[in-house]
């Protein structure tokens, strides 16, 4: 039996014309990128969360001496927030690159543990992906990855 995944999304030609709050969460997510230490690839990434209290966490990617060892800035962003703001969840999480000629979007990895955080926290994530001067935002890292690895069986998000 033929199956069709479909799903909705915000795209804005211009990122100015996003939402206040997603544009200054993207606005915080473009300043995290320039902490990223990116020798290699010459890619800075840069993450920015909203919790639920409204503080605002950062991550930037990072490239290790021991390339290829290193990590995205989402998922150095989330395993800290997990970690140490394990009560306070996140309600939305901006993506941003240096350079930005086009919208960035986090890898299968992250969008894996994207899709982890959400099942653990029991509540989606708002994904902000912007660059180039445009963004794409969608309501969940559920419809990022839709075929999902799970070890046990998911309920809820």
């Amino acid at each position: 039996m033929d199956k069709k995944f479909v799903f909705e999304y915000e795209h804005y030609d211009s990122a100015a014309d996003m939402p206040e709050a997603d544009r200054l969460l993207a606005a915080e997510a473009q300043k995290a990128a320039a902490t990223a230490n990116a020798p290699y690839s010459n890619f800075s990434v840069g993450a920015a969360a909203r919790l639920h209290s409204g503080t605002i966490l950062y991550g930037s990617n990072f490239e290790s001496d021991v390339y290829p060892a290193g990590l995205c800035a989402e998922r150095s962003l989330l395993f800290h927030a997990l970690s140490c703001h394990a009560g306070d969840r996140i309600e939305a999480l901006a993506i941003a690159s240096q350079p930005s000629l086009t919208e960035c979007y986090p890898c299968g990895q992250c969008r894996q543990v994207l899709l982890d955080a959400e099942r653990k926290q029991n509540s989606p994530i708002r994904i902000i992906m912007t660059g180039g001067g445009t963004a794409t935002i969608v309501e969940s890292a559920r419809l990022l990855l839709p075929f999902t690895f799970s070890l046990k069986e998911s309920k809820g998000v």
